[in-house]
């Protein structure tokens, strides 16, 4: 498509699409003769507009006589106009100083980039934390009584996850027996991949401590349950979210209420975090597609990935509206995905 427009036409493009991204208003061609300086009439900009309304760059709301970008435009605008690196020092700086903090958890460094991002862009943000997909190491597994037949198991990972677990006994256990177990326990799985604790390991704990079998069978069924039918194959977390009032496209209270109500649906955002767009140097921008969910066919999504030895453990986001600023955004996930994963492995 790119190469079927004359360079005045792309200048042209350019212009509303830029324009519009600051405005929010449709762009007529009197506003683009003021200020492109292509000295030719708004009569000639009127008839290159109407060639690009013809190829399905522009749309002309039925309320104004101004034009407005199509998909397709922000499209052709994201692959070859916009530039990547349109962060100042001072941004950069405030990355590298909320990050440089001694960060132990994944979970704390995924709340520390979406607080960032929505703070840089003013959009919504948005992560995603896989459980599947990540090879942890157990640290430590606690047995806390409540009473004598009632425990809370405190699993321990070695990427800061703490999980806190409460089960029924089908045998009474003293404190000093508990204590017991879980030295037993700790001292055959500690240092494990989680994920990769098997049930071959469970009968030579239980033949150290063989009196407690009953208790031991609750246990490991209970762990066994836990660490390959988890519930939690993913976490969502979002940052921003009232960002999305200062963009008019919500103004409309029930489209507002739409966006919210959507973003309780944790299954379907997942999708639509996993749709592939336009990919531009590892990071992924989707535009209005016809995949997602109707409220977000108005908006953008823009996500990266984070990966830790070699592995994808998640990906951060931001969304906003198909007017985006997606020079800004891009610039932002871009330098920050780095910044991301290079603290991930340099530990």
């Amino acid at each position: 498509m790119k190469n079927n427009l004359t360079d005045r036409k792309l200048r042209i493009l350019e212009f509303i699409i830029q324009e519009y991204i600051h405005t929010a208003e449709p762009i007529g061609s009197r506003t683009i003769s003021k200020n492109q300086g292509l000295n030719v009439s708004a009569a000639t900009i009127r008839n290159e507009m109407s060639d690009l309304e013809e190829l399905g760059l522009l749309v002309q709301p039925h309320t104004s006589a101004g034009r407005i970008p199509s998909e397709k435009a922000y499209e052709i605008y994201v692959k070859n106009m916009m530039g990547s690196n349109f962060l100042k020092e001072y941004d950069k700086q405030m990355i590298q100083s909320k990050l440089g903090k001694n960060i132990d958890k994944i979970s704390t460094l995924l709340q520390e980039s979406l607080d960032l991002i929505s703070e840089l862009t003013n959009y919504t943000s948005i992560g995603i934390l896989e459980t599947q997909n990540r090879k942890r190491v157990l640290k430590n597994i606690s047995l806390v009584p409540i009473d004598s037949r009632r425990i809370v198991i405190v699993t321990v990972l070695d990427d800061g996850e703490v999980r806190n677990d409460t089960m029924i006994l089908h045998q009474i256990i003293d404190t000093e027996s508990l204590r017991l177990i879980s030295d037993a326990i700790n001292e055959s799985l500690v240092g494990k991949c989680y994920e990769d604790i098997s049930e071959s390991l469970f009968p030579y704990i239980k033949s150290k401590i063989s009196e407690y079998t009953v208790a031991l069978d609750d246990i490991f069924s209970f762990l066994e349950e836990k660490i390959h039918h988890p519930n939690d194959s993913f976490q969502l977390v979002f940052h921003g979210m009232t960002n999305i009032f200062n963009h008019p496209e919500f103004n409309d209270i029930s489209r507002a209420r739409s966006f919210f109500t959507m973003m309780k649906e944790e299954d379907l955002l997942k999708k639509v975090l996993d749709i592939r767009g336009i990919e531009k140097d590892n990071i992924n921008i989707v535009i209005g597609d016809d995949r997602m969910d109707s409220v977000m066919r108005d908006c953008s999504i823009i996500t990266a990935n984070y990966i830790k030895d070699g592995v994808p453990i998640g990906k951060v986001g931001i969304i906003g509206p198909k007017r985006m600023d997606y020079q800004r955004a891009y610039s932002v996930m871009s330098y920050l995905q780095k910044q991301i994963n290079r603290l991930l492995n340099d530990s």
